[in-house]
């Protein structure tokens, strides 16, 4: 079983059907629907087939609706009522392929250790955390705290850094600093460049293999880097579009794979889904050819796909 923490947000995507007139009106179509990143990576875990559970905080009002959606998509879900501070909301612009975001995290700021016991790790087999659970002080010392406990009872945990603008205010050293243990990280290439100061995607790579046993690079519409420091990885990496470098033992195994085609029609989601088709196969072991294949595949459906979270009608069984 996969746990899952971080935010839960009410989404707003905006996609306007003509250039945006400046002080004035501009004919769009508008898109309520459930968000957040880390109850996006749950909703696609659980689309996809694996067994997972996810802990976050909600406005009161909304606790019902946020918990059917989750569990419609087949996850375990543990969110915490907050009384006096509404859902977190997010206005999404969508357009050209780009999506600029306007945030007010809301109850997600409210996390405490008091929200994330103990048995929330009872069968998990792997901790994911959502980067934006780090970058406030006072529900990344709760997260910070979870994820401690997790590898003190050998479960493994993985954490995709989320969002480049709060890692830039936050401050890569302290990101990383809150990351040390993870096994897997997520960034994509502006998130990697903020966090090592390198500008190629083999760079980023090699500086956060230092601290990172396995880098999951989401290079957009390029595809992705997977960087491993098992050598033995290399071995596992089946023939076809992915590429393998050849490089020394000392530098670990690398696997280039191009984006899935796909049309592009809101790319929000598309980081989310990235992990969760990763770690739908990461965790059942196979081979890194493999995740990375399933990441990308979830990652197309994304973008073609109005909203964050899957459509529930191709949920795997």
């Amino acid at each position: 079983m996969i746990l899952v923490v971080g935010d839960v947000i009410n989404d707003i995507v905006v996609r306007p059907r003509a250039p945006v007139a400046a002080d004035s009106d501009t004919p769009s179509t508008i898109t309520a629907s459930p968000g957040g990143s880390g109850a996006n990576q749950a909703a696609w875990l659980g689309a996809l087939g694996a067994r997972v559970r996810f802990a976050g905080r909600a406005g009161a009002d909304d606790i019902a609706a946020h918990s059917a959606a989750l569990e419609a998509a087949g996850v375990d879900a543990r969110l915490v009522a907050d009384p006096g501070t509404p859902t977190g909301r997010i206005v999404v612009l969508a357009k050209g392929g780009r999506r600029d975001m306007f945030t007010d995290r809301g109850a997600n700021l409210n996390l405490t250790r008091a929200d994330l016991p103990d048995d929330l790790l009872d069968g998990a087999g792997l901790l994911h955390v959502s980067g934006y659970s780090l970058f406030h002080p006072g529900v990344g010392a709760a997260v910070g705290d979870l994820m401690r406990r997790a590898r003190e009872r050998g479960v493994a945990t993985s954490v995709d850094p989320c969002s480049a603008a709060f890692l830039r205010d936050s401050g890569p050293e302290a990101f990383r600093a809150w990351a040390r243990g993870a096994r897997l990280i997520f960034p994509n290439l502006a998130e990697g460049r903020l966090l090592t100061g390198a500008r190629s995607a083999d760079a980023v790579a090699t500086s956060l293999l230092g601290d990172y046993p396995v880098v999951a690079l989401k290079l957009g519409a390029d595809g992705a880097l997977i960087a491993s420091r098992d050598t033995a990885s290399r071995n596992t990496a089946s023939k076809g579009t992915a590429s393998r470098d050849t490089a020394s033992a000392d530098a670990g195994s690398r696997l280039r794979l191009p984006s899935v085609p796909a049309e592009v029609v809101d790319p929000t989601g598309a980081g989310d889904a990235f992990c969760a088709g990763f770690l739908t196969a990461w965790v059942p072991g196979r081979p890194l050819d493999e995740c990375a294949r399933a990441a990308l595949t979830a990652a197309a459906s994304a973008v073609a796909t109005v909203g964050a979270r899957p459509p529930l009608t191709g949920r795997a069984s």
